[in-house]
């Protein structure tokens, strides 16, 4: 069965069904977004984790997230946004279970032929994997203050309440840790 017949209609009904969700809080409606999406999120968790229980259960947990998320965050491109959730996700997962893996994904893999935004070359992944490495020698209040933050999606307030950093500290954290991460990129950068 071919969910999208009108990638512009699509992307109407698309918007339609965010904005209802984001009033009612309606789960029914958050499925039948995300259900067009499921085999794409499965296949994506697949390549990652490399395990098929795991990545339904991955799926699952996907969608919790999207439940609390989509509430807060105003989303203008879901198939983008939804990509990088369950990327981040699915790093989080390997990060958390010690397992750190290379892994090269494909236009035709994911079924993204027309996002050339999504197209991760191969050149990009190595920058992801260095970020990751260098994300490891930041102090600790910074590395888990930019994990909240770009990784988890938390705000100020939110990473404070999970620390107990200070508003300010976190801002700082986030300011100083980006720059370090930045100074350690473009050393490991001009080694290779």
């Amino acid at each position: 069965m071919n969910f999208i017949k009108d990638k512009h209609s699509d992307h109407i009904n698309e918007h339609h069904l965010l904005e209802e969700y984001r009033k009612s809080g309606n789960l029914k409606t958050l499925g039948q977004l995300y259900q067009l999406y499921m085999p794409l999120v499965y296949g994506l968790c697949l390549k990652y984790l490399k395990d098929e229980e795991l990545s339904k259960d991955a799926v699952m947990q996907i969608f919790e997230e999207l439940v609390k998320k989509l509430r807060v965050h105003q989303v203008i491109n879901f198939k983008s946004w939804l990509y990088t959730l369950a990327r981040n996700y699915c790093l989080m997962q390997l990060r958390s279970s010690g397992r750190h893996e290379h892994v090269s994904i494909d236009n035709e893999f994911m079924e993204f032929q027309d996002d050339s935004h999504l197209d991760i070359s191969a050149m990009r992944e190595r920058q992801l994997t260095m970020m990751e490495n260098c994300l490891e020698t930041l102090p600790e209040e910074q590395r888990k203050s930019i994990r909240l933050f770009y990784l988890e999606q938390k705000c100020y307030q939110e990473i404070s309440g999970l620390t107990g950093y200070d508003m300010n500290k976190v801002k700082s954290y986030i300011q100083n840790g980006k720059r370090n991460l930045k100074i350690c990129m473009e050393k490991k950068g001009g080694n290779e």
